[in-house]
């Protein structure tokens, strides 16, 4: 049994949506990140740097942690989603979202959503960054069905809570037809909506 220790973010969700396209048994520990709770001592024993999301694998007595890591794992543990011919190009996609695509919109989120006004330069900086990110993944999308080829792979599941906030982002989701084209079909995954509502509250997938 897979437990997974997360507060409700895009991070967070990749794992939730992996947990159910492999049909792990899983069950969900919150982690109040508004209350620090990332910072316990207890909590930083199985993640160094104090971030969620973690994984315990009770049935290993291992811990696992950050997203792109336990996607592999999780992948690897199951056989789905990372098909050993294609993964050189996978993991290359895996890691652009791990060190770009997550942390770019993830400033995006600070200055635009969260701290609007406070910053001019962060707001019209990550704006242009996030919205160079809508571009270049359509264009990738545009020759790809999903962003490593032609299957659904880790790569896609890594990506897709990031582009779920797309109404956060105020760029225009739907300008973006081959990008647009790829959230849909994922979208409509009866796993992946399943895992998108992770702490189980009637969460739904915003519309393009």
């Amino acid at each position: 049994m897979i437990e997974l220790l997360t507060a409700n973010t895009p991070n967070g969700k990749k794992i939730s949506i992996m947990l159910e396209e492999i049909q792990s048994d899983y069950k969900i520990t919150k982690i109040n990140i508004d209350k620090d709770e990332q910072f316990s001592n207890e909590f930083k024993k199985i993640s160094p740097f104090s971030k969620i999301p973690v994984i315990i694998d009770h049935d290993t007595n291992e811990s696992v942690f950050e997203s792109g890591a336990i996607l592999i794992y999780l992948a690897e543990k199951s056989g789905k989603f990372y098909d050993k011919k294609n993964r050189n190009v996978i993991n290359q996609w895996l890691m652009g979202q791990m060190g770009y695509i997550g942390p770019m919109l993830g400033q995006h989120h600070q200055f635009h959503h969260y701290n609007p006004g406070k910053s001019e330069f962060g707001e019209k900086r990550y704006f242009k960054i996030s919205e160079r990110i809508y571009r270049e993944l359509d264009e990738r999308l545009s020759y790809s069905k999903f962003l490593a080829g032609k299957d659904y792979t880790i790569a896609d599941i890594a990506t897709f809570p990031w582009i779920a906030r797309h109404d956060w982002h105020d760029i225009g989701l739907k300008k973006f037809k081959n990008l647009s084209r790829w959230y849909e079909v994922i979208s409509e995954r009866k796993a992946v909506q399943k895992g998108f509502d992770l702490l189980k509250r009637g969460e739904t997938i915003p519309k393009p």
